[in-house]
């Protein structure tokens, strides 16, 4: 298995346009910071919110003012990537998840995850609404991407998907695809393997519809708790993951076998050392490229200004 590691630090040009941001994207291995703001709700319009987030998407630049404070000057902040309350789902997947899903294609380690308060948007451009094209979120945007790579292979190529999903909680590792949800896994380290989890389960997929049956079956076995916002939000880290086996004949006529992994992760409500903690755990998978998709609220709150 090819892999890269991830940059420590790098510094970009400023892209001029969304084409250059691809090519960004796709020359650089590293942790890419996106971060995406989600338009005010009918709920808060009624209740008098001002927008008080300015996105600008040739710079990359967030800029937040202060509401209640005339003279304090507002205050801006550069990332990779930013996307407006008016960007499309296809543009988020492309910018972000498409690069990345290609690398695993060509053998590579990737990983998307998405973190944020509730209610700011990451289970929108995850997984979107499924049942309408153009409103489907990364999840099965790379479902789809993936299979429809596999089907214009040529000649002697083959291809082999498997899929897990774990869960994180309370400092406790779960199968969510096993038989015994009570069961606890332990994590641990080979020298040819690196990090695993031993008892994981794993599912051979044929097509997208099979990695979203498997996906939404975990889902159910997620734990869940009500906060102030969302009634059935997330009270764990979960990570699924897409293994793809690649053979095909080289130029010396021998079969070789590339492997890749694609990571999706969804992050639990949590803030500073929990989340740090976290992003530890991820990164010990060998990774070609991260995606790291924030999120920001797009009105006058004072939890969030």
């Amino acid at each position: 298995m090819r892999s890269r590691p991830a940059a420590s630090g790098s510094v970009f040009k400023m892209p001029s346009n969304k084409s250059e941001k691809i090519d960004r994207i796709e020359a650089s291995d590293n942790v890419m910071v996106v971060v995406r703001c989600r338009p005010m709700n009918e709920k808060e319009r009624n209740m008098g919110h001002r927008q008080v987030v300015n996105v600008d998407e040739i710079r990359g630049t967030i800029t937040v003012y202060k509401t209640e404070s005339a003279n304090e000057p507002p205050k801006t902040f550069t990332f990779d990537t930013v996307f407006s309350p008016e960007s499309k789902q296809v543009d988020v997947y492309n910018l972000t998840a498409r690069p990345i899903v290609d690398s695993v294609l060509e053998g590579y380690n990737g990983t998307v995850f998405a973190y944020g308060q509730t209610g700011t948007g990451k289970t929108f451009t995850m997984e979107g609404v499924r049942v309408v094209p153009e409103l489907r979120g990364i999840i099965p945007n790379s479902f789809a991407h993936i299979f429809g790579h596999i089907a214009k292979s040529e000649g002697d190529t083959r291809f082999l998907v498997r899929v897990s999903y774990l869960e994180i909680y309370n400092e406790e590792v779960r199968d969510l695809l096993g038989k015994d949800q009570s069961q606890r896994l332990e994590v641990k380290e080979r020298p040819d393997v690196g990090v695993y989890i031993k008892d994981l389960s794993g599912y051979v997929v044929n097509n997208a519809d099979d990695m979203d049956r498997i996906m939404t079956l975990g889902n159910k076995n997620r734990s869940v708790g009500a906060t102030n916002m969302n009634e059935h939000s997330s009270r764990s880290h979960a990570i699924f993951t897409i293994t793809i086996e690649c053979s095909e004949k080289g130029i010396d006529g021998n079969i070789h076998v590339r492997m890749g992994k694609l990571h999706l992760v969804d992050l639990a409500v949590r803030t500073g050392k929990i989340l740090i903690e976290s992003l530890n755990k991820v990164a010990e998978y060998p990774v070609c490229s991260f995606a790291f998709v924030v999120y920001s609220c797009n009105f006058a709150f004072p939890e969030f200004v």
